[in-house]
């Protein structure tokens, strides 16, 4: 009987262990997905505006738009109705009015005048002399910037694709990750001698 007892204790274990480390992958799967989601959304914007300014420029420069309208995820751009059930006298309609797009311009010419994101990061971590974390950087964006929304998420898979191409140094504290300019001297000395535990993990 103790042999039994102490084989189902050890497999009851070994199950326990499984789960849990089937939950932690399944927790940080959901988390990239989120990261990876939030960095297409950006992505997506900023092809949005570019789009409106080069609809803007073929339009002063006198050139006829041929260029398709891609779909706008917004609610701002109201889009012309398409189909209309004709009337029950059968008398014809006049003819529709090609939607005007000069608004459009106007709504969004003063919001692509502002440098991306990508730019804003890497430039605040250039300015530090410490490792800051994303929550902190995405705080501190938020403070210089107060008209333009930042969400730490995108802030930190920004920093993260930063550091995959070698222009910003990532280290770890316990469960907080920190970051630095790739060349910046003493990143190492700098991180290992300042472990702030933050209330929202990085």
């Amino acid at each position: 009987m103790p042999e039994s007892t102490a084989h189902t204790t050890e497999l009851t274990s070994h199950y326990i262990s499984q789960v849990a480390n089937d939950l932690d992958r399944n927790v940080k799967e959901q988390q990239r997905v989120t990261e990876e989601l939030a960095v297409l959304q950006e992505q997506l914007a900023t092809l949005q505006r570019d789009h409106t300014v080069l609809v803007n420029m073929q339009q002063a420069l006198g050139a006829p738009t041929t260029a398709p309208e891609p779909a706008r995820t917004d609610s701002a751009v109201v889009p012309s109705p398409r189909k209309k059930p004709a009337p029950a006298s059968g008398a014809r309609r006049p003819a529709k009015k090609a939607p005007e797009q000069k608004p459009q311009g106007k709504r969004t010419a003063a919001t692509t005048a502002q440098p991306k994101l990508v730019d804003l990061i890497h430039q605040h971590v250039a300015g530090q002399s410490e490792p800051r974390s994303a929550v902190e950087i995405a705080e501190a964006l938020r403070q210089a910037h107060t008209g333009r929304a930042i969400d730490t998420k995108v802030v930190r898979t920004t920093l993260e694709n930063l550091v995959a191409k070698s222009r910003v140094h990532r280290t770890k504290q316990g469960s907080s990750v920190f970051y630095t300019t790739a060349d910046a001297p003493g990143q190492e000395a700098a991180s290992a001698g300042e472990a702030q535990p933050e209330t929202a993990t990085a």
